[in-house]
């Protein structure tokens, strides 16, 4: 007798965390894998929010918090918003959830009925399609590739517009690609958008401060949108919190309460220690985020340098993130022994157990024929990955 629902066995399951299994399973077994495939920065959280959660344990912070967050956080994140993007939300339009992760499901869930379709450029990170499976929404991708800089068109979102059209999906930087989109670029689309006021737009910025460009536009700073655009940011990569897990939506307000409302069903308010962490890590002194993006764009050219030099990979220069996605069709058909590399997933296996570096298939990411390093790790373990890679590749005939 099968107990699964059908919503639960139509899911897919995560290949970044597969992967990342996978890498720890051989670890396990004595197998010295560099782990290239989880999106997760390798610094320590900074001290100044690590004594703050200690405090909050002192303090007694240890009782439920409000669903929707404590109003100390909600209005340190409302002054950021303020103070570095521009923006007016109050604190009653911020919800706090269990990271950046949980806030999309739920305004996702909050806001897509079955069948509305949800237009998600290409490559797009693992779980936005299955989060719209679960809303029983459709999602319609619109590619992007590396020639384009991994950027949709106005043309081609226009194009992607339909009557059914509920939400657009933009991620930028972009996990997995990168790239970051200009305002000029966003300005564009945001033309595009304006013409179409029944399109909700949910802008993923978790990765805002991993920048390389020299500034960042907020979809939310867009006159003509920004009474029906929802912003997902959080503490994880920035500050180098994954664990904490906290995130949040920046939301109109009706928005906010649906999905204060729904958090309220299935898992309350996040963790009251974790929150005052947060709550330091925005009040705080910011000369650590800018210290671990400086670390990021080094190892970025380091690792855009050497995946250069891998033979069949073709490499962008990514503006943003912690991501490099190479395009690797040209590897593609060739062959080690009796093995036949004729996916990027097989290739992704190949230097998995070949070369034993841990990277992500393209596929999972919309994007077959491309592989996903995260360098979020350190410069050795970058050389000695990219080394790797190469003699592994090499042997393909």
């Amino acid at each position: 007798m099968n107990f699964l629902s059908n919503r639960v066995e139509s899911l897919a399951v995560s290949q970044t965390l597969a992967m990342s299994q996978k890498s720890n399973e051989l670890k396990a077994a004595g197998i010295d894998v560099i782990n290239l495939s989880v999106g997760e920065p390798d610094f320590h959280t900074p001290d100044h929010i690590k004594a703050a959660a200690v405090k909050a344990v002192e303090d007694n912070f240890t009782y439920y918090s409000p669903v929707p967050g404590f109003l100390s956080l909600r209005k340190a994140v409302a002054e950021k918003l303020s103070r570095e993007n521009g923006l007016d939300f109050a604190p009653e339009q911020i919800v706090v959830g269990n990271g950046a992760k949980q806030a999309l499901c739920n305004v996702i869930l909050a806001t897509v009925n079955r069948g509305d379709e949800v237009i998600i450029p290409t490559p797009a990170w693992v779980s936005y399609v299955e989060m719209v499976k679960l809303a029983e929404g459709k999602s319609v991708l619109v590619p992007a590739g590396i020639d384009t800089d991994f950027k949709i068109t106005p043309d081609q979102l226009e194009a992607a517009i339909t009557p059914a059209t509920r939400m657009v999906l933009i991620c930028s930087p972009s996990n997995p690609t990168g790239s970051v989109y200009s305002r000029d670029e966003l300005q564009a689309l945001v033309d595009v958008l304006a013409r179409h006021p029944q399109v909700l737009v949910l802008a993923d910025e978790i990765y805002e401060h991993i920048n390389y460009t020299g500034s960042f536009t907020s979809l939310g700073s867009f006159e003509a949108i920004k009474d029906r655009t929802v912003l997902i940011n959080g503490v994880s990569k920035a500050y180098a919190m994954t664990g904490w897990r906290i995130g949040y939506c920046a939301a109109p307000l009706a928005i906010a309460k649906a999905v204060s409302k729904l958090q309220g069903q299935y898992t309350s308010g996040a963790s009251s220690i974790a929150q005052k962490a947060a709550e330091a890590a925005y009040t705080g002194p910011q000369e650590c985020v800018a210290e671990m993006c400086a670390a990021f764009r080094r190892r970025r050219d380091l690792v855009v340098s050497l995946a250069s030099e891998i033979p069949g990979f073709r490499v962008n220069c990514p503006q943003g993130a912690f991501y490099l996605f190479p395009e690797v069709s040209a590897v593609l058909g060739k062959r080690f022994g009796d093995r036949v590399i004729a996916t990027s997933g097989d290739l992704a296996m190949y230097l998995l157990e070949e070369a034993h570096v841990a990277t992500v298939d393209g596929a999972a990411f919309c994007a077959p024929g491309y592989i996903r390093f995260s360098y979020a790790t350190s410069d050795e373990n970058l050389r000695e990955a990219m080394a790797r890679i190469r003699m592994a590749v090499e042997k393909l005939n």
